[in-house]
């Protein structure tokens, strides 16, 4: 069974951080809010979902925190992927939460008090590696999200102009698929190379976030160069915005992408930089960077596939 949640946190004006427990009311244990996917769903959307079904609160995603596994009492392996997610006054002003037959009640903690109530082991790791990366200064972040277009027409079967390629339909559902996933970080900007087959990509998360879409061409195919000096300059001014963005492009322009946004030092997981320069049509990147050290790199880097 698959599962996703989040140590929702906040940090108080004294710097103090306080993360929210979920107290149940069947099983009558504390842990953090999370819950079973859904079909169809992907992770962060699986994570944000249950997240407002169980405490009231819409959140953005923040930096992944891990996996858990376990068996449940029925010996069924269960895996739960964390995210921290920072939650403002106003989400919690807005919440509405009322104590019901899953969730008793709420409570905001400190990491000590927490490691003291949570009821299993695996939730206090998941809270020890929050607040390691917290006392680090790397636990607020934004995200570079770099999607590649959906499954397009081969260019053999085209008699147009490379850049009017149109999505096959598989193409369109991946589009769909990854939407509520890539929304679940809450980006702030869409940004899209002008070919018709990145734009129908993107075009669904626009319409769930309700953002426009920037066209850069910058990004494109077409304008794709091996220095990748336009590419960077691009992910440059995004880096220093410090705001969450997409930047939808093609297969070519991805790695100069991953480069960019992930130059700055530290970051030794080269392995998942790769992956994340090499996705397939449809997959998305989230290069997570800490808002207050942009340029010392990513804290850490996660890659989702559409489920269609």
């Amino acid at each position: 069974m698959l599962a996703a949640g989040a140590v929702c946190w906040r940090e108080g004006a004294d710097g103090r951080v306080e993360i929210l427990l979920v107290h149940r009311t069947q099983h009558r244990d504390t842990s953090l809010p999370k819950g079973k996917v859904d079909p169809g769903e992907t992770l962060p959307e699986t994570a944000v979902r249950e997240i407002a079904e169980e405490t009231g609160l819409l959140v953005g995603l923040g930096t992944p925190l891990g996996v858990v596994r376990y068996k449940l009492p029925s010996g069924r392996p269960k895996e739960v992927s964390y995210w921290a997610a920072e939650v403002g006054e106003l989400a919690i002003a807005n919440s509405t939460f009322e104590s019901n037959d899953e969730i008793e009640r709420l409570s905001w903690v400190t990491i000590p008090a927490a490691r003291e109530q949570l009821s299993y082991p695996h939730d206090i790791d998941i809270v020890d590696r929050f607040d390691e990366l917290h006392r680090l200064g790397r636990a607020r972040t934004f995200a570079i999200i770099a999607l590649r277009h959906g499954k397009a027409v081969p260019a053999e079967n085209w008699d147009g102009p490379d850049a009017t390629r149109p999505l096959l339909q598989r193409g369109v559902d991946q589009a769909l698929s990854v939407a509520p996933g890539i929304a679940a970080f809450r980006p702030e900007r869409l940004y899209s190379s002008p070919a018709e087959r990145c734009q129908s990509t993107i075009a669904p998360t626009a319409r769930l976030t309700g953002l426009d879409v920037t066209l850069k061409p910058g990004i494109s195919q077409d304008d794709y160069t091996d220095d990748g000096g336009r590419v960077a300059r691009i992910v440059a001014k995004r880096l220093r915005q410090r705001r969450t963005a997409v930047l939808c492009s093609h297969g070519p322009v991805l790695p100069q992408i991953i480069a960019a946004a992930a130059a700055g030092a530290g970051y030794r997981h080269v392995a998942k930089l790769r992956r994340a320069a090499q996705l397939s049509t449809g997959e998305y990147a989230v290069l997570h960077i800490p808002v207050d050290d942009p340029d010392s790199g990513p804290v850490a880097v996660e890659v989702h596939s559409p489920t269609v």
